[in-house]
């Protein structure tokens, strides 16, 4: 079953796993990772990520939404399947952007996903986003902007799956607004 789970040391065996498989050059989309030149996988590195991830949800909203391109509150999630009665194996990671900033607005949206090239088309993407917009309510946002590139068919789908309306298609991005009440 997928679920998100705040950043743990727990997954870092299955985390670990999973960025190898990104070795290939896809991007990992809503890892919150970008700042990494490289990533230790190591115990002590994965703990050291998982505080800075921990620590992105406190950083102070900017003054004034679409403006500049200061960072703005996170909330990182680990996508997870399994849990209860076996074990959790990390799929992806979902960011939770709590306002936009000027480059938020043009492309990158208030939810960015993606999930680990093995476990892709099975649903974790759709049933991730369906979960992201249940915490993007408890933020008391109106409506949320998710995007995806315009060659990703499979994010299109997930993303209209999920009840979002195209916009507009901006620097090669498909921009869909998802409305919470």
């Amino acid at each position: 079953m997928t679920r998100l789970v705040r950043p743990d040391v727990r997954l870092r065996a299955s985390w670990a796993e999973a960025v190898a498989e990104w070795d290939d050059g896809t991007h990992m989309h809503g890892s919150g990772l970008w700042t990494f030149e490289t990533l230790d996988v190591t115990e002590d590195g994965c703990r050291g990520i998982v505080d800075f991830l921990l620590a992105e949800e406190r950083l102070p909203r900017p003054d004034v939404d679409g403006t500049g391109t200061a960072k703005v509150p996170s909330t990182y999630f680990s996508i997870v399947d399994g849990g209860d009665d076996g074990p959790e194996e990390f799929v992806g990671y979902l960011a939770l952007r709590h306002a936009l900033n000027a480059w938020l607005l043009e492309e990158g949206g208030h939810i960015g996903y993606s999930i680990r090239p093995s476990r892709r088309r099975r649903g974790h993407a759709s049933r991730a986003l369906a979960l992201a917009l249940d915490q993007a309510r408890g933020l008391d946002l109106e409506r949320v902007l998710v995007t995806c590139d315009l060659d990703n068919d499979a994010s299109r789908r997930t993303i209209e799956r999920n009840g979002g309306l195209l916009e507009d298609v901006r620097a090669g991005k498909r921009r869909y607004w998802i409305a919470l009440a």
